[in-house]
């Protein structure tokens, strides 16, 4: 699953004939998504498996693509005059280099690849999400280059490398638990973002990608320091024995070093304008970032983590960040017109409330974070495809153009309408993590939930007006005629009903991955009631025969006119105003520019984010340097080595309670 995507994009380079492009394609996807399945039968309930095979030969040929990587960058840096790209990029290198030739064979892991019923998700979400995307990007890349940006080069060979070289880097994110291998992976997600957000090769694209690159690799090099200050004082190289360690002297440090990488992957402020200045990019690179990678990379880091900074400082830090950004990003999103800005917004307060999770650390906090990735994963991707759809048709992604949307386009519509729905309505899994996150946040830092009330009625606000505009009818509009192609269906069909059932069987989703993980981790979970199931079911029956009454919309019903206190125009679209003026009909939604401008809350946000993650690095410094905590004595975290002996390293709690 990582070495395939990776070897197949190297093919994929140099494959020019567009059907073969397609079928291997299709193929791998297919395969991808079939191993992601026979991961779920994972050894034991609670337990983990874990790799200490011989990788020997695979550690000189990630240094050296390390290294090609590493001056690589430097070349782009110099080239676009950017001194920050080097100094970062010379300044990680050097560390990186330094710390695998001076220790050498030393640095290995008992286990370098580990498996738990986390990561077999997080593979689900990765293998059948990034899987649509990809066969969607087919269809949409075509049409991208023939009628929507004739001007711009074709490299679509070079694109779908990227797109399974991303995915495939990403398993190993997921399943590594060698840091050295994990910090590999995590950079080459880092390049594949610069080269996909600047595809188009415009002035534009090349400044967001740079902007991107820089963000990220500043969060790399604390990845580094991160990984040789464990390395120096524990003689350790694994993710499960930093966790392991506790949160006191060793792992705190270079636990707030990968978190503040983890922030910055995930786009929290003040490190949020990078994806935003994504949204240039083709729609499959954007709900790529958004939906299964990149971005879920940076809060699947800090949720790993969440056991060694709960209850410290640190962690306190964290969350805080989280929760600053789900305000701000939320009330952002409030004053976009662009829909896909909108999604972007939503998609950087979305992380904030899983990072806010992570943070927080207690077992219920990381049982939501786990659901919110769920969900965030499949309702977002299907928004992002079908605002690409929209955009190829209408020649528009503004939220206004889209009045009557169920009219011209009613099955896409529909699919907006279920996405939209999955994100903030009852019963959906959404609003069903935030409820969980808000009772996370009560038990244990209640002044945090200020945060996640005003957050969340700002997200009740700008879906509630993109959803009307949706369904808004003026008059009769003529439909749009565009039959979907083979990918684009099987990722626009797919991920609907992947949103709907994802909603429906989440308490057997919960009990199947997150609450074995939670469990394995903290020796106790967290799940809903039956009597809150069945009510949800109930719920959930009742709101799908909504927009599944919209599906022939279009069949056998009149729009009448519009009644104008009798004084119609000829046109049922206008109306006789005063001095006998032909006035339109118009209605617009309310953006509230002049009361959240989105520079100042960037410009607020940014300086309230940096100034706590300077202080979370000086308590992480703090705790390092501060030799009574580093010998005081801490309680170790057993192993659930009696449930799996594989499992050795894995955090749980025989006492019951949270950490």
């Amino acid at each position: 699953m990582i070495l395939g995507p990776i070897a197949v994009g190297a093919g994929l380079l140099y494959l020019r004939l567009d059907w073969l492009r397609r079928l291997l394609v299709v193929g791998v996807m297919g395969v991808i998504c079939a191993c992601a399945l026979s991961l779920i039968n994972v050894p034991a309930p609670d337990g983990a498996a874990g790799w200490g095979a011989n990788h020997r030969w695979s550690d000189p040929l990630m240094t050296a693509a390390e290294l090609a990587m590493g001056i690589y960058v430097i070349c782009i840096g110099a080239r676009a005059r950017r001194p920050l790209i080097v100094s970062l990029m010379l300044a990680q290198m050097g560390l990186m280099t330094w710390f695998e030739f001076a220790y050498g064979a030393k640095l290995e892991a008992a286990r370098n690849l580990y498996l738990d019923k986390f990561s077999v998700l997080m593979a689900l979400i990765n293998g059948f999400v990034g899987g649509g995307i990809c066969l969607y990007a087919l269809g949409y890349m075509k049409e991208h280059h023939a009628r929507a940006h004739k001007e711009a080069t074709d490299r679509r060979p070079l694109f779908f490398a990227l797109l399974t070289v991303f995915m495939g880097a990403m398993f190993g994110i997921i399943f590594s638990n060698n840091l050295l291998w994990l910090f590999f992976f995590w950079e080459v997600t880092t390049l594949c973002s610069f080269l996909l957000i600047g595809y188009t090769r415009t002035q534009e694209a090349r400044d967001n990608a740079l902007r991107a690159l820089v963000m990220n690799l500043a969060g790399g090099l604390a990845f580094g320091l991160g990984i040789v200050w464990f390395y120096e004082q524990s003689g350790k190289i694994e993710l499960q024995e930093m966790i392991a360690s506790g949160h006191r002297g060793i792992a705190l440090l270079p636990a707030a070093l990968l978190c503040f990488a983890g922030i910055t992957k995930s786009a929290q402020i003040p490190f949020s304008s990078w994806l935003l200045g994504a949204m240039v990019a083709p729609t499959p690179v954007s709900a790529l970032l958004h939906s299964s990678t990149m971005v879920k990379a940076g809060v699947y880091l800090i949720l790993r983590l969440a056991p060694v900074i709960t209850g410290t400082r640190v962690g306190l830090m964290v969350a805080l960040v989280g929760a600053i950004t789900f305000l701000a990003a939320s009330l952002a999103a409030i004053t976009a017109g662009d829909a896909k800005k909108v999604l972007a917004h939503s998609t950087i307060a979305n992380l904030g409330l899983i990072v806010l999770c992570g943070g927080i650390g207690t077992y219920a906090a990381v049982w939501a974070g786990a659901l919110l990735i769920l969900f965030h994963a499949v309702a977002k991707c299907l928004l992002f495809l079908c605002v690409g759809v929209v955009e190829h048709q209408l020649h528009s992604r503004e939220i206004e153009a889209m009045s009557g949307l169920i009219l011209q386009m009613p099955r896409v519509a529909v699919m907006m309408l279920i996405g939209m729905a999955g994100m903030f309505l009852a019963p959906f899994g959404m609003l069903i993590s935030k409820w969980a996150v808000l009772k996370a946040v009560v038990d244990a830092y209640p002044s945090l939930c200020i945060f996640i009330v005003f957050g969340s009625a700002a997200t009740l606000f700008f879906w509630v007006k993109w959803m009307g505009k949706l369904l808004e009818v003026v008059g009769p509009r003529e439909p749009v005629v565009h039959a979907l192609g083979f990918g684009e269906s099987v990722a626009l069909y797919g991920l609907s009903g992947a949103t709907f059932l994802a909603c429906l069987f989440f308490p057997f989703i919960s009990l199947v991955f997150i609450e074995p993980y939670v469990r394995g981790v903290y020796g106790q979970t967290a799940s809903m009631s039956p009597g809150n199931i069945t009510i949800m079911m109930i719920m959930m029956a009742m709101v799908m025969l909504f927009p599944l009454s919209f599906l022939h919309y279009g069949r056998g019903v009149k729009v009448m006119d519009a009644y104008l206190g009798g004084a119609n125009s000829r046109s049922s679209v206008r109306f006789l105003g005063s001095a006998q003026q032909v006035v339109p009909v118009t209605m617009n939604n309310y953006y509230l520019r002049d009361f959240f401008d989105e520079a100042w809350l960037a410009r607020g946000g940014a300086a309230c984010g940096t100034a706590l993650l300077a202080i979370m690095l000086g308590f992480g410094a703090w705790s390092a340097f501060d030799l009574a905590a580093a010998d005081a004595p801490v309680a170790p975290i057993p192993t659930p080595a009696a449930v799996n002996p594989l499992a050795a390293g894995q955090s749980a709690l025989s006492t019951g309670h949270p950490l």
